[in-house]
């Protein structure tokens, strides 16, 4: 009989976190005062990890916890406690960790790009730097019979390897010339093998001389330009490869001896697959359930074991010995990314799922609007929704997606613009959270936030922008994949239907969005979705779009040269307001011509810029607040100087700001 426990999403859904206001003085106005509201986003993500024998050499699962920094966690599989908790300095993540044939832990991180390792018995990791200078970003590591480690990396998409007992690199060059990311990795018998983001390839490279041979595409892939090898395993004489993204793919199977491709997999969920079992057997999460797949038949088993929710990918997975009643023998261990631990043993067919207590992190602050009331924060990664009270801090935190974007309509609903897929849901603050998807409620409570749009199909990725305009939801879109040219989008809440414009502006994104009277004004980015495609132009934009009429009414280029115009506002004259980079610019809304414009800042960071009754403010260089009054010409003057990334109005009157995972208010005195 299974036993299987419901998900911490319940719990963390409801959580309520009271932080007192702290007021801090900062440089500006002697009414400036910017007032912390705490931390109101904080979750588990756990994303590179391996089974491996642990402190005093008891079987572990390892884990990276996503933070500011990350940590390095071992865990006893038999309940879930920690046996190990320790920083990674400099470092906010790994999708990678391995485990050397002598029992070395090594990680690779991400925004940094260095390589860690902790020794056998030791309780720090030693911080050996970056491999390569040029890389910021180690996707994949393995290892061999010796202990060498082996990586693939981004901005370069490279492969290099470190002597685990010289301490010597090896720099064995790009791997594809148009590929930026190595994104997985494998070896086996003198023998890397390479997946590559954003197009599939999977690359043979021999340890010895560097020469690299493609392998065939798997048949039935179709354009490899379309795809990725997001996962990559090396199991047995044979090469496992998922193809897409972070949901449910196809898995092909590659015999190296006889250089073909056995077996194509469907709705394989990644990321990882266990080593091969004392039968020759594999176990990975396949169809929303734990499988046991033999690859001399080809055949997949089904264990009882089942999963839920939007992602369902094992972090890291293999064997223990658990010495437990109903799990004797060897059982199957891994967890899933927030923090869960799942279990299946093959004698008894016992399994669950159930809470471990490694450690919750602070989320960095992506999405950040104010209500008539509250404050909404979305988080960057790990993701989530909460709901603040500006006067009191006190903060409902909800399990939830990368959230981009936040805004409350006239109705009172929230409507949140999501990562990945360009998906737009409303959510009711009035009534109970329930994400069937992250984090479900009690059973019988609708559907909160409820699912509204998807923007896969139009090739779009990160809802960026949102605003209300007669009545529908307008959601602005950075596209998906190795891409250019974003979307404007209207939802209509009354018939549920979604009408899209992709290209408004030729190849380029929709960042920011504000409306009056029925149009739509945009700020737009000449970037794409990865970031891998160069530009073709060097522009951002602002444009007009009227809704009823269904046409694109003028595009200006603001600011020359400036590549993003990252958000546009109307203020408390009608003048209609941007910024771009370091410039701050005012438009007449008519004909779209540049009445004004003033340089401020002394970097490209993409800023906000919000409107109050008494005024606009601006952010530039994530660091300075401007105040631009009703008809002022003159230079506008600094209102605040702090630390920052998003910067919102609650209230009408009340500026919010976000500082990493911190969140602050300043209370605007006439």
């Amino acid at each position: 009989m299974r036993f299987f426990r419901p998900l911490l999403a319940l719990t963390v859904a409801t959580a309520l976190v009271v932080t007192p206001a702290v007021p801090t003085v900062a440089a500006g106005p002697p009414h400036a005062v910017a007032v912390s509201l705490g931390v109101p986003l904080s979750d588990v993500l756990l994303i590179g990890g391996t089974v491996a024998p642990g402190p005093g050499g008891k079987t572990a699962i390892w884990n990276i916890s996503s933070g500011v920094p990350a940590y390095l966690n071992a865990l006893d599989p038999v309940n879930g406690t920690s046996l190990l908790s320790t920083p990674l300095p400099g470092a906010e993540g790994s999708y990678t960790v391995v485990a050397t044939p002598a029992g070395t832990i090594y990680v690779g991180s991400y925004n940094n790009g260095h390589l860690y390792r902790l020794r056998p018995g030791a309780t720090t990791v030693e911080d050996l730097g970056r491999p390569l200078a040029s890389e910021s970003f180690i996707w994949a590591l393995t290892t061999d019979e010796q202990g060498t480690v082996y990586g693939g990396t981004y901005p370069g998409g490279r492969v290099f390897s470190f002597n685990d007992s010289t301490g010597a690199i090896r720099d064995y060059g790009k791997v594809v010339a148009s590929q930026p990311y190595v994104k997985s990795i494998g070896y086996a018998n003198g023998k890397l093998y390479t997946g590559s983001l954003p197009d599939a390839h999977v690359m043979e490279i021999d340890v010895a001389t560097g020469a690299a041979t493609e392998l065939p595409p798997p048949p039935n892939l179709g354009d490899p330009k379309l795809k990725s090898v997001y996962d990559l395993s090396v199991r047995g004489g044979r090469v496992y490869i998922r193809v897409g993204g972070a949901f449910p793919m196809p898995m092909y199977v590659w015999d190296i001896a006889s250089r073909t491709w056995v077996d194509e997999i469907p709705l394989a969920h990644g990321l990882d697959i266990s080593p091969l079992g004392a039968n020759g057997e594999l176990y990975f999460i396949q169809a929303s359930e734990l499988r046991r797949y033999d690859p001399a038949t080809k055949t997949l088993t089904g264990t009882g074991l089942k999963f839920t929710g939007r992602i369902q990918n094992a972090r890291a997975i293999g064997y223990a010995d658990l010495g437990l009643p109903d799990y004797p023998g060897t059982s199957v261990v891994g967890t899933l990314w927030r923090g869960e631990e799942f279990r299946y043993n093959p004698q008894t067919g016992k399994s669950e799922i159930f809470l471990t207590n490694v450690r919750r992190e602070p989320i960095d602050i992506l999405g950040l609007s104010g209500g008539a009331r509250n404050v909404y924060t979305g988080g960057y990664l790990n993701g989530g929704v909460s709901v603040t009270d500006p006067k009191t801090g006190a903060t409902k935190f909800n399990r939830f997606s990368q959230t981009e974007q936040l805004m409350e309509a006239s109705d009172g609903r929230v409507w949140i613009g999501t990562y990945p897929e360009a998906r737009l849901y409303s959510y009711d603050p009035r009534l109970p959270w329930n994400s069937l998807e992250y984090s479900p409620g009690p059973p019988g409570t609708p559907p909160n936030p409820q699912l509204a749009v998807n923007l896969k199909p139009e090739l779009q990725n990160r809802a960026r922008a949102l605003v209300e305009v007669n009545g529908k939801i307008a959601v602005g879109t950075v596209p998906e994949g190795d891409r250019l040219g974003g979307a404007l989008a209207f939802y209509d809440p009354q018939s549920g239907t979604t009408t899209t414009y992709r290209n408004v502006v030729q190849d380029e994104s929709v960042f920011g969005l504000t409306a009056r009277q029925g149009i739509v004004y945009g700020g737009t980015s000449i970037t794409g979705g990865l970031g891998t495609t160069k530009p073709t132009r060097e522009s951002g934009t602002v444009f007009a779009w009227d809704v009823e009429g269904k046409r694109k009414l003028w595009e200006t280029v603001p600011v020359v040269k400036a590549p993003t115009v990252s958000s546009v506002t109307f203020g408390p004259d009608g003048t209609l307001w941007g910024v771009a980079g370091k410039t701050v610019f005012a438009m007449d809304p008519r004909y779209g011509t540049v009445l004004r414009s003033f340089v401020l800042g002394t970097t490209s960071q993409t800023g906000d810029i919000v409107a109050t009754r008494d005024g606009v403010y601006v952010s530039i260089d994530w660091n300075k607040i401007y105040r631009i009054g009703p008809g002022d010409r003159a230079t506008p003057k600094l209102y605040l100087e702090h630390p920052h990334r998003r910067l919102a109005v609650q209230g009408g009157q009340r500026l919010v700001f976000s500082n990493g995972p911190e969140l602050f208010r300043v209370d605007i005195k006439r």
